[in-house]
This record gives structure tokens, C-alpha cells and sequence, in this order.
């Protein structure tokens, strides 16, 4: 079959569109002929070597597609199902072997494309909205990188649960975007102080939480923009890493630093399914908005790794076997 391997780590070049052998069913596993798979900042980690990754390897951790066979005593889905799934390695492929307890059904109504949109950052919205830190009615929340592919979806969820949602993006187009799934206030971040704005539109007092995917350039002021007690929900770093910091900082507003990862999330059979069928459901019945922002041949996928980092893309991108 053809997938995108990685042999070394280094820039978008290094994604190799090769031929790799077939993968084989596994005990307790299902064979998927994908459909749509999901690009997610986790792998331009992996690929850089910001995260460890075992070399020579098959990039990907999202997808959706038909499952043409499982193995005996599998239970959770049967052959002809189309199925979605985030934690599964090696994606980036036409054909994956996924644990059969990974696989959710999609929905009547929604497509691959749907199911591989809104698996991981759908379930990493959900996660931090809901359990990192569960917003409750009344509460303010300051989202950054909110035309992403997990803000968007994280600031609809914060709508849902009654929370007034603060915002920053880089240009007025994201903005639009972003007011368009219910943000309250947007803040253009290249133009302004967010800190400054954040303190102006609170009267003063902070948010209860920051959910961060940005990192090195946005951890002191997100720090700064909690009201006390508050919550900085560190979730990425496309800015790169944050450096090390003295748990001291913390004491000045007896502050809480979190750095969840969805696995710990999904752990288990019932999260998984609690978090992914809210999601899909959610996209289903209309209530939840799906962004793609752009689908790319899987042979492309460093052109797609290339837009990712870029900073121009909203929503999700796709690769398409």
C-alpha cells in the first residue's frame, strides 16, 4: 500500500510518499480502508523531533473509513461499518489496523471527511471544556488561536456551556471566523496587548481559565490574564516549547498549570465513547460546526505540513488516499 513515512527528522521534505507493506490484523484488531485522514500539530511535533518518534515510522493518529475485516471475537464493529478513530497510529497510509475498542461508528447523516474532522480536536475541545477544566455557566474563558482546528470547535463548546468566550487570532478573516461560532470578544493579537485587552473586558478581575495551544510566546501573559485561582490549560505549542519555569510563578495568583494529552482522556472505552459520540452527535444534528479548510491528496502531505505551520490555515486539513 502507499503511505508517508518519515526516516529521519526534519521539515516537511523529509514526508516520503512510498510504498510500505500491507498491515496485518491483529488479535482484538480491525483492518480499515481509509477514506480521510486528520493532520493534527502532534505530528509536525513528531516530524521535526520535537517529539520522539521511533525511526523509520508512519506518521498519523486520526482517520476515518469502511472496515474490511476484524479479527475473531472482535465485538465492537463489523465489517461494512464506517468508522472514525484518533489514538490509532501509523494513519497516514491507505489501510490501518486499529484496535477494535479505538473505533467509533459515524453516525447516520455525517461522512468520512465528517468522522476524520472531528475525532481528535473535536475530543480535545470536549476534553479540556468539559474535564480539564469543566466551564460552567457565567465564567470567562480566553481561547487563543480560536480560528484553529480545536478553537473553533472549543469555542462553541464554551457557548454551550454558558461561558463568555474571549478570543485571539492573527488576522480580521480568522476573526470573522471566529465571531461566526459565537465568540464574544476577538482580539487581534499582531495589533494589540491580549493581556491589556483581556484585564479591560473583565474589568479588571481575569478569566477562570486559559486554554493555551500556542506556548513560547503567549505563556507569561496567558499567566497574567487569570483572575486568581484561575486555570492556564497548556494544550500545544505551535509557537515552540515553553521554557522551564519555577513553580513560584504560580504563587502570585495561586494559580493551577495543566498540561492534559487526550489519551489520558480516552483512556478508557466509555470516555472515548462519551467524548467522541457528544462530538459527532453534536455535528450531526447541526449544533456543533465543522471547518475544512482545505483536503489534500495523501501524496501531499507536506504540502499540507507546510500550510499547517504556515499559520494560514482555519479549521482542518484533510489528506485523501
Amino acid at each position: 500500500m502507499k503511505a508517508i513515512q518519515v526516516t529521519r527528522a526534519g521539515g516537511p521534505e523529509v514526508l516520503t510518499y512510498t510504498d510500505v507493506p500491507d498491515p496485518q490484523l491483529t488479535p482484538g484488531g480491525a483492518l480499515v480502508r481509509q477514506l480521510a485522514i486528520g493532520v493534527n500539530f502532534v505530528e509536525v511535533y513528531q516530524r521535526s523531533g520535537l517529539y520522539n518518534l521511533a525511526l523509520p515510522a508512519i506518521l498519523g493518529s486520526e482517520g476515518a473509513g469502511i472496515v474490511t475485516a476484524v479479527a475473531p471475537g472482535v465485538t465492537e464493529v463489523a465489517v461494512g461499518d464506517l468508522v472514525a478513530y484518533s489514538g490509532v497510529t501509523a494513519t497516514y497510509a491507505e489501510t490501518v489496523v486499529a484496535p477494535a475498542g479505538r473505533l467509533v461508528k459515524v453516525p447516520a447523516g455525517l461522512d468520512a471527511e465528517a468522522g476524520a474532522a472531528a475525532m481528535l480536536q473535536g475530543m480535545t475541545a470536549h476534553s479540556l471544556s468539559h474535564s480539564t477544566y469543566p466551564l460552567a455557566t457565567g465564567e470567562t474563558a480566553l481561547i487563543h488561536a480560536g480560528a484553529g482546528g480545536v478553537g473553533l470547535l472549543l469555542i462553541q463548546m464554551a457557548k454551550r456551556l454558558g461561558a463568555r468566550v474571549i478570543t485571539t487570532v492573527s488576522t480580521p478573516a480568522k476573526a470573522d471566523l471566529a465571531r461566526a461560532v459565537g465568540a464574544d470578544h476577538v482580539i487581534l493579537y499582531t495589533e494589540t496587548d491580549f493581556r491589556a485587552e483581556v484585564m479591560g473586558i473583565t474589568d479588571g478581575r481575569g478569566v477562570q481559565v486559559v486554554y493555551d495551544s500556542v506556548g513560547r510566546t503567549t505563556f507569561d501573559q496567558s499567566l497574567a490574564s487569570l483572575a486568581p485561582r484561575g486555570y492556564l490549560v497548556l494544550f500545544g505549542q505551535s509557537s515552540g516549547p515553553v521554557p522551564p519555569q519555577a513553580p513560584q510563578i504560580l504563587i502570585t495568583g495561586s494559580y493551577f498549570l495543566t498540561r492534559p494529552s487526550l489519551q489520558h482522556y480516552t483512556a478508557t472505552r466509555g470516555d472515548l465513547l462519551w467524548r467522541a459520540n457528544d462530538v459527532l452527535g453534536w455535528v450531526a444534528d447541526g449544533s456543533l460546526k465543522l471547518h475544512i479548510h482545505d483536503r489534500f491528496p495523501l501524496s501531499d502531505a507536506s504540502e499540507a505540513h507546510r500550510q499547517l505551520e504556515s499559520r494560514a490555515t482555519t479549521g482542518k486539513l484533510l489528506l485523501v488516499p
